[in-house]
């Protein structure tokens, strides 16, 4: 039986688990919903499994890789945290289901909605007019806030945070959106052109939010008035904090823990066993740091490990219609970081200036 793992919204955060394609049940978040929201219910399951499959490529070679121990978002005092990467985990899951539900929606999986077409015929610039099939980013932005953010009851400051944060991710969606043109005219002149607006590929939302994320701002709160509690002296100095601060950007409240070591009671697996990379084609700079990245500053020193492999290869089409491969073997040298001689991987060599990832 094929399963998925897919994202379940809780109010006290995200949570992974898996569901069996071949009897597919919804949770018990898009239960509470209002029933006519259930037919979005499996775009929305897929649309934060997509965004979460995105933090973990964006982040695959930081000290934090998007583990899934990590996505219930909750400290060991059972309060979420308020960290960089919690910040990105709403916003990149957020503009998931955004996306998720905008494609569906101009690929007509859903009655109630199409196309966007409300600027058809109006002129957008020179020599171009709207027109087409635009994707419907009202729409999707519309139903995924009605899912993502209704969980978030709470008027404290982590609560405004993640709805901030889903907001940003939202926004995202709509800032890489390209416009495409098709022209019009006697011979191909192209003496207009019709032009509709469509979603980007989503791993370019993912490389938006990355950058968004090495620059979200930390809020200082005034402690002063949140010892107010629930007051509205305390509401107003959340609200007022958060109001100075763009939409599109993240922000977050807590500095983030020391990723470089095993921290169980926060679900941290430090670096100790992970793969770096040393060499190989292509690679850009940030992979080539890795090793450095991962293992050296981290206390941990790295470990060439040689492996054989088996791949098919030499493959031929014979007819009719048959495909004959080889069997070849390969040895690779992989790198991993590894604890030194009688060290302790909780005292690193050095430490990095600024965030830790």
């Amino acid at each position: 039986m094929k399963s998925h793992t897919f994202i379940i919204f809780t109010s006290i955060g995200i949570y992974c688990a898996t569901f069996h394609t071949s009897a597919w049940s919804v949770n018990n978040f898009l239960m509470t919903g209002p029933k006519a929201y259930l037919t979005y219910s499996t775009s929305v399951a897929v649309g934060a499994h997509s965004g979460i499959e995105e933090c973990k490529h964006q982040f695959t070679w930081e000290r934090w890789n998007c583990p899934e121990s990590a996505l219930q978002l909750s400290t060991h005092n059972r309060l979420r945290s308020a960290t960089r990467e919690t910040s990105f985990v709403h916003a990149i899951s957020s503009a998931g289901v955004m996306y998720t539900l905008t494609r569906n929606c101009s690929m007509g999986d859903f009655d109630n909605c199409g196309c966007d077409d409300s600027r058809n015929g109006r002129v957008g610039g020179r020599g171009w007019v709207w027109g087409g099939c635009s994707d419907n980013v009202e729409f999707g932005e519309r139903i995924s806030k009605l899912f993502v953010d209704a969980l978030e009851t709470g008027q404290d400051a982590r609560a405004l945070m993640n709805l901030h944060n889903n907001e940003a991710g939202r926004l995202s969606v709509k800032a890489t959106m390209k416009r495409t043109c098709k022209c019009h005219g006697v011979s191909g002149s192209c003496s207009i052109q019709t032009c509709w607006l469509q979603l980007a590929e989503f791993r370019e939302i993912g490389n938006y939010l990355k950058i968004k994320y090495d620059q979200a701002q930390k809020l200082e709160m005034d402690k002063r008035r949140m010892r107010a509690g629930n007051s509205a002296d305390s509401r107003g100095a959340t609200a007022e904090t958060f109001s100075m601060v763009l939409a599109t950007e993240l922000v977050f409240l807590e500095d983030s823990p020391d990723y470089c070591v095993r921290n169980a009671s926060l679900g941290l697996h430090g670096t100790e066993g992970r793969e770096c990379l040393q060499s190989g084609k292509n690679l850009s700079q940030w992979e080539r740091r890795s090793c450095r990245r991962l293992c050296t500053e981290c206390g941990l020193k790295v470990e060439e490990k040689r492996t054989e492999i088996v791949t098919s290869c030499n493959c031929k089409f014979h007819w009719c219609c048959v495909v004959r491969c080889q069997q070849c073997k390969q040895v690779v040298t992989k790198h991993y970081c590894s604890r030194r001689d009688g060290s302790s991987p909780s005292t690193p060599r050095r430490r990095n200036r600024g965030h830790k990832r």
